[in-house]
């Protein structure tokens, strides 16, 4: 099992291109099955998630080939409808093929979802859309179990915007006979992507970018070729590293994306420069503690949750980070605490005391956003550290190792 060794305190200065969104490639994946034909998706991560989505495609017949960040998908072959629980158990995205199978082939069995190990993440938003579309849903052995021999336009609401939920929903609704309208939807980067690209296969998508869409059934939809979005995690998540290392600056992002994350990197004392399609930071000459709240897009990602909790634990002063997206995401404290972080829990909400410096210890990697945060924490630290279990960073970034080395960081790839 791969294990990252980190000499920490190195300075980090150049520049760093971004990868491909991995919250928009593994919709985005999905949705191809909607069309007869082969699609070509760009600027494709190459990721652990990728490569088990490109299983997943494979299993229920699409020809796949990817190569270079290139991924092409030919749909017309797809002849079985079944997501299997090895599969799914790993990646909850998994569960995003369950839309688009029901959508043009009338079923679809799903295992139920896994993928990070924490918190509860329900199906309930897409299963109950899918119902208020007109399908029937069975629980049967671990698998759910859609069937429609034609959705019908429907009206759902969601009580809390569901990112999962609300691309799930679309892609059924695209091929339903009729008008469907969703409200309270997400409206994340990767969700209005996924809209876009659908209407661009040829649905008639209303409000994109809005938190009600009005979805127009169309008779089928065409292949496509199309760019993925920058990532902004992936983004947000070497600027939180410059906040504190050193000037980094960021290739092949979207800035817009980042607005409130920017806005929080000045307010602790960083300083800021965007241009088109880059950012710059200078790290702060004194790091000052600023509290926290993650919320829905366009609020401050869940996402970059636990790097900012690595970031304010060696800021000046007292911070307080509240999730609330996700309550119980906060496996990464323990962990943080090891290496010397002052961070109390009430409930979802973490304190966070800044200490003059972190010092290197044994972590553990819990979830993919928890292991970038103790990436950063590794990097800020005096000595040696050892991060173990990185096959969870390996899920959701491309070659942080190398990205970083690039940077001048201290970060070697083990096997045990």
């Amino acid at each position: 099992m791969d294990k990252f060794i980190i000499n920490g305190g190195a300075s980090l200065r150049g520049d760093v291109e971004i990868s491909g969104a991995k919250n928009a490639i593994l919709p985005i994946m999905a949705a191809v099955l909607l069309a007869d034909g082969k699609s070509t998706l760009n600027n494709v991560p190459d990721l652990q998630d990728t490569r088990t989505m490109v299983r997943l495609l494979n299993m229920v017949g699409a020809k796949t080939d990817f190569n270079e960040n290139s991924l092409t998908i030919d749909a017309s072959t797809v002849d079985t409808f079944e997501a299997p629980y090895d599969l799914v158990k790993t990646m909850r995205a998994s569960f995003y093929v369950m839309g688009p199978l029901l959508a043009r082939f009338g079923e679809a069995r799903v295992s139920l979802p896994g993928g990070c190990a924490w918190g509860p993440r329900p199906v309930d938003y897409h299963l109950k859309g899918f119902e208020k579309l007109g399908a029937e849903i069975i629980l049967e052995d671990g698998y759910i179990i859609a069937r429609a021999k034609k959705l019908k336009g429907g009206k759902i609401h969601f009580e809390i915007p569901s990112v999962g939920a609300t691309g799930n929903i679309v892609m059924a609704a695209v091929l339903a006979e009729g008008t469907s309208q969703i409200t309270n939807a997400a409206r994340e980067p990767h969700i209005v992507q996924l809209c876009d690209v659908l209407n661009d296969m040829g649905a008639q998508i209303e409000g994109v970018g809005t938190h009600e869409l009005t979805i127009h059934g169309v008779d089928s939809l065409n292949p496509i070729e199309v760019k993925i979005i920058p990532d902004m995690i992936e983004a947000g998540t070497f600027l939180m590293a410059g906040a504190i290392l050193g000037n980094i600056t960021v290739n092949n992002v979207s800035p817009d994306h980042l607005s409130i994350v920017l806005q929080k990197l000045e307010q602790a004392g960083c300083t800021i420069y965007v241009d088109d399609d880059t950012i710059s930071i200078e790290k702060a000459d004194n790091l000052e503690a600023v509290d926290m709240m993650t919320d829905v897009h366009p609020g401050f990602p869940t996402d970059l949750q636990a790097q900012w909790i690595a970031l304010m634990s060696v800021a000046s002063g007292s911070s307080v980070i509240t999730d609330t997206i996700y309550h119980d995401r906060f496996s990464h404290v323990p962990e943080l605490v090891r290496l010397g972080a002052n961070i109390s829990m009430e409930n979802n909400v973490a304190i966070v005391r800044g200490v003059d410096k972190l010092r290197g210890a044994q972590v553990m990697s819990t979830d993919i956003r928890a292991s970038a945060s103790l990436v950063i924490a590794a990097l800020m630290a005096e000595g040696k550290s050892t991060i173990s279990r990185i096959y969870h960073i390996d899920r959701g970034y491309e070659k942080i190792e190398e990205k970083f080395k690039s940077l001048g960081a201290d970060i070697q790839r083990e096997c045990d």
